[in-house]
């Protein structure tokens, strides 16, 4: 089945099949890992015709790669975009697409939850190049379109949001953007494609941390960025040139990851919700943060442009940090590491996970507690996860 036939299916069907639906190298039915660095031309003209885009090949893998490609393209047919490209981690791929797009004198909206990472490009990096940074309250979406009304090349916006789980109206905010011209950048790694479509509701380009839920075993990292062909194309180009390549290996384990994206990421929004419901009434949390709640602030908007609800939440102990130390230190199955998305629960306070790369001032400056720890839920018996949570708020 070609690639554009997938376009008609279910999201399952996507993750398996899209980008390999034809025999390979030797009749494989399983993508080659091209590690060749150089692809050599029996001719100069072919050589020359591939290299001006006017036959597909490639090159060099700095550019382009077979394994690589076939990546880019099952995102791609997920994301319903026109084009994708990719990256050799999720920073890169924002970073890269951030300084795509905006230059000297321009101006950038955003929120104040987002990513780590992607809150030091806002806070540190780009004030030094003269790019104009607005980071508006998260949840104020008459803040962020006073904002936008005012002018701006780029409104960045995550949803939800990292850590904290909050929700934007995502078609609301980018009707605004477009009235002035804006380009609309979503990160939808929390949600994935699986449980919220970006582009569909009108975004201009959505973005990946391939690391977390594509790859799934956080065992590879990359980044992948969808959106319509001119957009795409002078992303690649800032990224062929400055060489944040995503390799022929990780390509392949990312890929094989993908395969079982829907069946993950539906176990991980069914656990997710449970210890959700689990924790919002147990004595000693003093706040959830989950958008399948009844209860979340954001939880309508949630419902109306998201399938799921996600694997990540976020909650906040009643008592000090001391209270935080214990619970984490106690528990059996859970692992406590950074990162999040993978078939394993991964836990710990931002301070040492999203957010490890901001000072306390900064993080309090984004509207992060110290007291708040984030849950990435796996896709284990989630009976077992929540045992595991109830034994280590007892010793508290």
């Amino acid at each position: 089945m070609k690639n554009k036939e997938l376009q008609t299916k279910q999201n399952g069907t996507k993750a398996v099949w899209a980008g390999q639906s034809e025999l390979f190298f030797h009749g494989a039915t399983q993508v080659p890992i091209v590690n060749s660095v150089t692809f050599g031309y029996e001719n100069v003209d072919d050589w020359f015709d591939v290299a001006v885009g006017k036959k597909e090949g490639h090159i060099y893998s700095r550019n382009t790669n077979p394994t690589v490609a076939v990546f880019e393209e099952k995102v791609r047919v997920l994301e319903n975009a026109e084009a994708a490209t990719s990256f050799s981690t999720g920073m890169a791929g924002i970073s890269n697409t951030l300084y795509t797009l905006l230059n000297q004198g321009d101006r950038v909206v955003s929120v104040k939850d987002t990513y780590g990472g992607t809150s030091i490009i806002f806070l540190e990096f780009m004030p030094k190049k003269g790019i104009d940074v607005t980071l508006c309250e998260t949840t104020d979406h008459d803040e962020i379109e006073t904002e936008v009304r005012k002018g701006c090349k780029v409104l960045y916006l995550e949803t939800p949001t990292n850590p904290t789980l909050k929700v934007l109206d995502l078609k609301r905010l980018i009707q605004v953007a477009h009235e002035v011209g804006a380009i609309v950048v979503v990160d939808n790694t929390f949600a994935t494609p699986i449980n919220q479509q970006p582009l569909a509701l009108g975004a201009d380009l959505v973005l990946h941390s391939a690391t977390k839920y594509l790859g799934g075993h956080s065992d590879a990292m990359g980044g992948v960025v969808c959106g319509s062909k001119a957009l795409i194309d002078q992303i690649f180009h800032y990224r062929e040139i400055n060489g944040a390549t995503l390799h022929a290996n990780t390509a392949y384990m990312l890929l094989r990851g993908i395969k079982t994206l829907e069946l993950r990421v539906l176990r991980q929004n069914e656990n997710a919700m449970k210890l959700a419901e689990y924790l919002q009434d147990h004595p000693k949390v003093d706040a959830v943060f989950y958008p399948g709640l009844p209860s979340h602030p954001s939880h309508e908007i949630a419902k109306g442009q998201m399938t799921g609800f996600g694997g990540v939440l976020a909650f906040s102990l009643k008592g000090d940090f001391e209270n935080v130390k214990i619970f984490l230190n106690n528990l059996e199955l859970a692992h406590l590491a950074a990162s999040l998305g993978s078939v394993g629960t991964l836990i710990g306070p931002p301070k040492v996970t999203s957010h490890v790369e901001a000072t306390e001032e900064e993080r309090k400056q984004l509207g992060i507690p110290e007291s708040l720890i984030r849950c990435a839920v796996g896709i284990e018996n989630i009976e077992d996860i929540i045992s595991d949570f109830h034994q280590a708020l007892s010793k508290i």
